[in-house]
C-alpha cells in the first residue's frame, strides 16, 4: 500500500511527485516532503473515507487545510490515461483551481465510533438473516424426518429446536448431516443475536454521550442516531446549513422538468450515499494525495 503525491503552485505548474508508504513513517516523509516545497496552501486526498482516511488526520492534525477529492470522471480518464502521477496532478489541479471543496470528515470522535459500531452490527443483521434462510432452505430438501420434525414453526421456535437437534455421529447418513448442519446453523444465528444486542446496548449509551437531545426526537433510536451521526461527523461544522445536510442524506431536490411541467426529483448523487474505492487506488492499492503549494 502506498499514497502518490503530486505538487502544483497556484497557477498550476507541477512542481513534483512522489511515492510514499502508508506507514506513520510515511506519512511524517510525505508531510515533510510536501513543505519542503514551501508553505501549504491546501492539500486534497482522494479516498478519506476508506484508503486516505489515516494520511487526512495527520495532514489535518499538522494545521493543513484538507480536502476530499472525487476521482478523475472516465471523459478526463480516456483522453489522459490512468496512472498514479497522472490521478495526483489531477487532484491537485482540482485543489489549485478551487474545484476540490468538500471537507472531509475527522474520523476522530464518537461520531467515528458510532460509524464503526452500527457498520459491524449491520454485517452481524446480514450474517444472521443468511443463517435463518440458509436453515429454511435446507429444511427444503432434507429427510422426510428432519421435514416434520421442524414443519410449521415460527423463526424463534424453529431456532431454538434446531439448536437441540441431536445427530448421530454418522454424517454419511443424509439425516444425521441435515440435523448436524440444522444445529450449527441455528447456534450461529444464536450467537448473532447476542452480539447484536450487545451492538444495540453499546451504540445506545454512545449515541446518548453524543447527542442526547438526538435521541429524545419522537421515532429516532439508537440505530437512526448512529446513521445521522455518521453521516455528519464528528466536525459538524462543515455542514454550513439545512440545505446541506439535505444534500448529505439524499433527499435534496433536483429540478427534472422541461417546458410546463414543474416537478422536483431527489438527488441520489449525494455524499452521503454508500461509496466504493475508486477502481484505481484498488487496482494499485494506493489513494492519491496532492498538495496546491506557494513557491
Amino acid at each position: 500500500m502506498t499514497h502518490h503525491a503530486a505538487v502544483v503552485d497556484p497557477i498550476g505548474r507541477h512542481l513534483g511527485d512522489a511515492q510514499f508508504p502508508t506507514t506513520s513513517d510515511g506519512y511524517r516523509a510525505l508531510l515533510a516532503w510536501l513543505l519542503s516545497f514551501g508553505t501549504v496552501l491546501a492539500v486534497g486526498v482522494e479516498g478519506t473515507g476508506s484508503y486516505g482516511t489515516q494520511l487526512a488526520r495527520v495532514l489535518a492534525a499538522a494545521g493543513l487545510h484538507v480536502f476530499d477529492i472525487n476521482r478523475p470522471d472516465r471523459r478526463m480518464r480516456r483522453q489522459l490515461g490512468k496512472s498514479d502521477p497522472i490521478d495526483a496532478y489531477a487532484a491537485a489541479e482540482a485543489v489549485a483551481s478551487g474545484r476540490a471543496g468538500v471537507v472531509p470528515k475527522t474520523h476522530a470522535g464518537a461520531a467515528e465510533g458510532l460509524r464503526i459500531l452500527h457498520n459491524a452490527r449491520t454485517s452481524a443483521m446480514k450474517a444472521r438473516t443468511q443463517a435463518i434462510n440458509q436453515i429454511r432452505s435446507l429444511l427444503v430438501t432434507a429427510p422426510d424426518a428432519v421435514r416434520s420434525q421442524l414443519r410449521g414453526l415460527a423463526a424463534a421456535e424453529l431456532i431454538s429446536v434446531c439448536a437441540r437437534l441431536r445427530p448421530t455421529p454418522d454424517l454419511a447418513d443424509p439425516t444425521a448431516a441435515a440435523k448436524f448442519a440444522l444445529r450449527r446453523l441455528a447456534r450461529r444465528y444464536q450467537a448473532l443475536t447476542g452480539e447484536i444486542d450487545d451492538y444495540n446496548v453499546e451504540l445506545t449509551a454512545l449515541a446518548a454521550q453524543a447527542a442526547p437531545m438526538l435521541l429524545a426526537v419522537n421515532g429516532v433510536g439508537p440505530e437512526t442516531a448512529a446513521r445521522l451521526l455518521a453521516a455528519v461527523g464528528d466536525n459538524s461544522e462543515r455542514l454550513r446549513s439545512e440545505a446541506a445536510f439535505a444534500h448529505l442524506c439524499g433527499v435534496a431536490p433536483l429540478p427534472a422538468y422541461s417546458g410546463r411541467r414543474d416537478r422536483h426529483r431527489l438527488n441520489r448523487g449525494a455524499t452521503g450515499q454508500p461509496t466504493r474505492p475508486s477502481t484505481g487506488s484498488r487496482s494499485s492499492a494506493c489513494s492519491t494525495t496532492t498538495a496546491r503549494v506557494s513557491t
